[in-house]
């Protein structure tokens, strides 16, 4: 694809209108498309802020169902072990003696797990499409303006590009947790381990790769952009 279509791609997906050329100045960016650019950046801004607020809402309801599942994954593990002694025993088992089946309410418990990590799953999703939607922006200035950017930010004294790393960091972060956590899933019902299943639990809850630098970008970016009074 040409420079010339990857820029009409752009403009379309933005609603940005190609008019009012500034003459003579290879640092002057269109108007239209500044004012879309940062209303677009804002917007994102905003998603970011409630996409974070509804996985963390999701994280701790996560958490409750997976301190649930560890709890009755050693209850029937104890019950097991019981039935084991028992059938060692001096004394005979009775005929009557079933080994415990399936556990309704685990199996319950987990499929309340593997839905939490669906939905952040789909949050993810649209953190990915908000870093791509910054980068599009990036790259729309970069063909306007030169490599250099334009001259002034668009808001206070983060460049485009700042944002464009930002919002990667973020996605990035989310990425890897829902790594961890579709792992997780997949093991806290299974393993024997009593350490092991505290490791998962103090994983999910913890969430190593959202680290407070985390946090940190996304209070920058609401500064920014206005979100949160300087």
């Amino acid at each position: 694809m040409n420079a010339n279509a990857i820029l009409s791609f752009l403009l379309f997906q933005y609603g940005n209108e190609m008019e009012g050329k500034s003459p003579g100045n290879a640092k002057t960016c269109r108007k239209p498309v500044l004012n879309n650019s940062a209303r677009k950046i804002k917007d994102n801004a905003a998603d970011w802020h409630n996409f974070i607020l509804k996985w963390d809402k999701l994280n701790d309801a996560g958490f409750t169902i997976a301190n649930k599942i560890v709890n009755l994954k050693i209850n029937k593990d104890a019950e097991k072990s019981e039935l084991k002694l028992e059938c060692e025993g001096p004394a005979l088992p009775s005929p009557d003696t079933k080994p415990p089946g399936p556990n309704p309410e685990l199996q319950e418990e987990c499929t309340a797990l593997l839905d939490i990590v669906e939905k952040m799953a789909g949050l993810v999703s649209k953190m990915e499409k908000l870093s791509s939607s910054v980068k599009g922006i990036c790259e729309l200035e970069r063909f306007q303006c030169g490599e250099g950017g334009r001259a002034s930010p668009l808001f206070n004294t983060w460049t485009t590009a700042q944002f464009d790393q930002v919002s990667s960091r973020l996605c990035e972060s989310y990425r890897q947790e829902l790594k961890l956590k579709q792992t997780t899933v997949q093991e806290i019902a299974h393993t024997s381990d009593r350490n092991l299943s505290m490791v998962y639990l103090s994983a999910w809850l913890y969430q190593p790769y959202v680290e407070d630098c985390t946090k940190v970008d996304l209070e920058g970016m609401l500064l920014e952009t206005g979100h949160r009074p300087l």
